[in-house]
């Protein structure tokens, strides 16, 4: 069966919806697979290098939720070659990290060298989710690291919430990290993805978001969401704001998992919650406790994080103590708290979503 056979049975049995955009992207997906089964092609001198032609891959970016790693994990699940590898690129990359700094222990003039080499021997198929490059270690190290996989014939699909131009935007030294922007363009064939509906969003609808107690239902309720929309994908991911890393335990595709704690049990400030509010468009937010004197530096931190959230549309679920209204009745801050619990209300609606 076909990528675009299996698409179009999905669709008529419900468990996709009808998107123009993703029918669009779907046969250049089908020809990318008939390509890959043909034999390997070498030119002349590939013969004797060893270098083998690269098939043109794909960069695929766009909104959240638009269906860009559905689409990439269904060409997956298509491609026959054995030697194929689908990765989240912050996991990927600190896989790269770890196998340089072995590297350097041994006496080898080049780092990069032995590593590439590991990456190609190991796939010839590299499916990439989320690319994006927010550190300066990366930046520097992607471009040669890509070159090698490029020369020796990888294949690289990738998603990314950002056109390439985008990548590493207003990093530190970002001119040295121009030439792989180039390479990523040469090399892959750009497609965006440009569905006007957030299939994600429309999975939440009717769902109960806010669980109150914060117990043992509500942590399985929850799980449940949140294992349907990532699928078991996530990991960690740190964000840097200036020069500090704000942790996020688990993030997947623009949908983050933390604890109260996790967030406002930290010195985190506006400007923490701005990037949170920026980085993610669904946030599951577990374990919020009572607010009262004896946190009252949580409970700061809490309403300014609602503030950004809201501001950024983000849509929030979450378990806690009590209903918005009865989380704060005492103490510092709580006749101020009176506008947080509406806002807690009002993101609880189907409506609320992050303008795209």
């Amino acid at each position: 069966m076909t990528l675009l056979e299996t698409y179009q049975s999905k669709i008529k049995s419900g468990e996709l919806t009808a998107d123009p955009a993703q029918a669009e992207l779907v046969p250049v997906l089908d020809d990318l697979l008939a390509q890959l089964e043909e034999p390997a092609k070498k030119g002349f001198l590939g013969r004797f290098s060893g270098k083998t032609e690269s098939l043109k891959g794909q960069y695929i970016w766009g909104g959240v939720g638009r269906g860009k790693s559905m689409l990439m994990d269904l060409f997956y699940e298509h491609v026959s070659e054995p030697r194929k590898r689908r990765v989240h690129f912050h996991a990927f990359m600190q896989e790269i990290h770890s196998a340089l700094h072995e590297a350097r222990k041994t006496d080898v003039t080049d780092p990069i060298e032995p590593v590439a080499q590991d990456v190609i021997r190991d796939a010839r198929v590299l499916c990439f989710d989320e690319m994006q490059i927010t550190d300066i270690t990366d930046a520097m190290i992607v471009g040669r690291l890509f070159e090698k996989l490029f020369a020796a014939g990888v294949v690289v699909i990738t998603t990314s919430n950002r056109p390439p131009d985008d990548l590493y935007k207003d990093g530190l030294n970002r001119d040295l990290f121009l030439p792989f922007i180039a390479l990523i363009k040469e090399k892959l064939s750009i497609y965006e993805l440009t569905s006007p509906t957030d299939h994600r969003q429309n999975r939440l609808s009717n769902e109960q978001v806010y669980f109150s107690p914060a117990d043992a239902a509500a942590k399985e309720a929850i799980s449940n969401i949140w294992n349907d929309l990532t699928n078991g994908q996530a990991h960690e991911h740190e964000l840097l704001v200036k020069t500090r890393k704000v942790r996020l335990p688990l993030f997947h595709n623009g949908m983050a998992r933390a604890n109260f704690f996790d967030l406002c049990g930290n010195p985190l400030g506006p400007a923490d919650y701005l990037a949170i509010g920026d980085a993610v468009r669904v946030l599951v937010l577990e374990d919020i406790p009572r607010l009262s004197r004896g946190n009252y530096n949580a409970a700061k931190r809490f309403v300014t994080l609602i503030d950004a959230l809201y501001e950024a549309r983000v849509r929030l679920i979450c378990s806690a103590a009590d209903i918005p209204e009865r989380l704060y009745v005492e103490g510092d801050g709580s006749f101020e708290f009176a506008r947080t619990a509406s806002r807690l209300r009002e993101m609880q609606s189907d409506s609320w979503t992050k303008i795209s």
